[in-house]
Order: structure tokens, then C-alpha cells, then sequence
């Protein structure tokens, strides 16, 4: 890229953070007419756009897997903030928003992420490879979070309706977080190896690492250059989850006008907050980089649970109301059928188009049996 277009494009990411954090301070308080919220909604996919390009220089900088860890946990943080706000509205639907929210997250990294990279990964490179061990090891810790979490308080009997007790929930948000930190050290530390982007042979065979520079050819950023996008990554993913929640009202209002359950709020606030981590995963896969998409998703999908119970946990000591974790049996269902289907995708290390497919129909039905349960 030549020295002209660097800098049109680093102006363009410089102004958006700043335009959106103006934005939303001056629709906070206000943004019930339609043109107000029209801006935001333009302003929200430009800030979305930004958010992708500077976790994008992070990541040339910092290289893989710490690059994808960081757009996971960044976004996840501010998706936690979001549900946290949302609770402390009130209302007859706040108890189950945590648990739609968590659950939409998972559908859409399990199957949505997923599904898109594997498809356009394949489609574009015929075969995609990654590392089953390292990926087969993330699969594993986010069912046992997931089971953990949303399917285990169904079956308890000290509390009822899908919750857990107090000391329950304690148990159950320090088990999330030690399973979580236990993925991060293997995968940043202990195992490394095991979540970099594998090169291939024309069967779609690991033949070893790819070349760990984004494109083979750029130099890494500065650490001035990475610092300055750091900065400006958070203030992109504050402005999407605070533009989110500014379109919130409006969202809910249609869902009610529609007839709609109410958990296709969360559903629609989870496809906002999730859009950075999804362009990302998206190009990466065209670059055949597959491992760093589901190095994307299946990190985001930890963290959605990881992060967001233990907060929700120490949230509930001022929160008032009762928290349902338990899934209903359509939402069991289609997480048993994700499990099942993730199982047989990353076993061998190797996909064609037809499993990205699966996964993406798999993410249509949760979509719609949202609407229409």
C-alpha cells in the first residue's frame, strides 16, 4: 500500500472514534426524533468499520494469537457494560436478558463467525486448514462453559424458573473465570504454536506456519502507530456498544410493535457489538487465515461467558430481580445440534464449503426460531 493511501486511510480511522464519541454524547440524552437516529445508525457502521481496522493494527503488531485476543476481550468488556446497563433499567424482561444476550453471542461466534469464514475460506481457497489440537481445545472450553452457565441451572434444585442459588452462582462465575484464564494461558503462553495460522499443501494438509507478517511484506507498525490505535480500538468499541445502547429504545419498540419475543433485542444488540470481531474473521479467512477467524469466534464466545457471568455474579449484589441463566428447550436443542456439528467440523483440521454452509444454517435457524419460537 503506497505511503498516500497509509495515510488516507489512518486520517479516515483517526476522525471516525472521534466523531462517534461526539455523537454519542450529544444523543444521549436525546435521540428520540428520526433523523437523530438515523445519524447514529451511520455513524454506528462507520465506528463498527473502525473498531476492524485498528484491532487489525494491533494485531500486525502484537501478531497472533494476541492480536484476535485482543478484539475478543475488548469487545466482550463493553458487551458486559451493555448488559449491565440494560439491567439496572428495570422491567418484567430484565431477568432473562443476560442469559438471551450470552446465548445470542454464542450462536452467532459458533455458527455465524464460524460459518461465514469457513465458507468464504473455502470458496476462495478450495480447502482451509487450521490446527485441530489448539482449536479442538477452545471448542472444549466453551461447551463446559456454555453447559456450565446456560444449560446446569435447569437441573438444580435449590433455586427454580432456570436460576442458581447465591452460592451457586458464586460457584458457577469463579468456574467460568478459571477456565477462561486457563484457556489464556495455554493459548498465549504454554501452547502457543497451537493457535498461529498453519500453511498448506493443495490437499488441504498442515504443512506448518505461515508467514507470521500480515501480508509478507509490510513492516509491523511502530509502537507509537499500535499504541495510537490501541487507544483508538477502545474508544471505536465504547462508541459501538454506547451508539447500541442509544438504539436500544427504538429497537425494543419494534420488537413490540412486531409481535416479536423480547429476546430478539438481544439477539440484535449481540449482531452489533459482535460486527468488528465478524468483519475480522471474514477477512482473515479471505487471506487464508482461517485460525485467526475461529481463533476470533471461539475466543469471543469464551469471553461472552467467561467475562460476562463473574461480572453479572458480583453485578446481583445491588442488582434487584431474578437472574435466569437456564436456556428454554428450543435454545438446548439448537446448542446441543452447534455442539455436535463443531465436533465434527474441527476434528480433522481441514473443511470444505459445504461445513462453513452448515454452520450458516444452523445460524438461520436460531435467527429465526428467535422470531418465531
Amino acid at each position: 500500500m503506497s505511503a498516500p493511501a497509509i495515510r488516507g486511510r489512518m486520517q479516515w480511522s483517526v476522525f471516525v472514534p472521534i466523531l462517534a464519541i461526539i455523537v454519542l454524547v450529544f444523543s444521549w440524552m436525546r435521540h428520540d426524533h428520526w433523523s437523530i437516529l438515523a445519524v447514529v445508525g451511520v455513524i454506528l457502521v462507520l465506528a463498527v468499520l473502525s473498531a476492524v481496522h485498528h484491532a487489525e493494527v494491533v494485531a500486525h503488531k502484537v501478531g497472533e494469537p494476541f492480536g484476535s485476543l485482543i478484539l475478543a476481550v475488548a469487545v466482550t468488556v463493553i458487551e458486559v457494560g451493555l448488559i449491565v446497563m440494560l439491567m439496572t433499567s428495570g422491567g418484567d424482561n430484565t431477568s432473562t436478558y443476560a442469559r438471551d444476550t450470552v446465548f445470542a453471542a454464542v450462536m452467532i461466534t459458533l455458527n455465524g463467525i464460524v460459518g461465514l469464514s469457513l465458507l468464504i475460506g473455502a470458496l476462495k481457497h478450495g480447502l482451509v486448514s487450521f490446527n485441530a489440537a489448539g482449536t479442538g481445545s477452545a471448542v472444549a472450553t466453551v461447551i463446559a462453559l456454555a453447559g456450565l452457565t446456560l444449560v446446569l441451572p435447569n437441573y438444580t434444585t435449590s433455586a427454580h424458573g432456570g436460576q442458581y442459588s447465591s452460592s451457586q452462582l458464586i460457584f458457577a462465575a469463579i468456574a467460568s473465570l478459571a477456565l477462561y484464564v486457563a484457556f489464556l494461558f495455554t493459548q498465549t503462553v504454554r501452547h502457543r504454536d497451537f493457535f498461529l495460522p498453519v500453511a498448506s499443501d493443495e490437499h488441504g494438509r498442515m504443512t506448518g506456519l505461515l508467514d507470521l507478517d500480515e501480508d509478507g511484506h509490510a513492516e509491523p507498525p511502530s509502537t507509537g502507530e499500535a499504541a495510537l490505535s490501541g487507544a483508538l480500538l477502545l474508544v471505536s468499541l465504547i462508541s459501538v456498544v454506547g451508539l447500541a445502547k442509544v438504539l436500544s429504545p427504538t429497537i425494543e419498540s419494534t420488537v413490540e410493535s412486531l409481535g416479536f419475543p423480547y429476546a430478539v433485542v438481544g439477539v440484535v444488540i449481540a449482531i452489533l457489538v459482535l460486527a468488528p470481531e465478524s468483519i475480522a474473521a471474514v477477512r482473515n479467512a479471505g487471506r487464508d487465515r482461517v485460525q485467526t477467524s475461529l481463533n476470533l469466534a471461539y475466543g469471543s464466545a469464551m469471553a461472552s461467558i467467561g467475562l460476562t457471568i463473574p461480572t453479572i455474579a458480583v453485578a446481583m449484589i445491588w442488582l434487584t430481580g431474578p437472574l435466569e441463566l437456564g436456556l428454554d428447550a428450543t435454545q438446548i436443542v439448537l446448542l446441543v445440534i452447534t455442539v455436535f456439528v463443531t465436533g465434527l467440523t474441527v476434528v480433522q483440521g481441514r473443511v470444505y464449503a459445504l461445513q462453513g454452509f452448515v454452520h450458516l444454517v444452523l445460524l438461520a435457524s436460531f435467527l429465526f426460531l428467535s422470531i418465531q419460537p
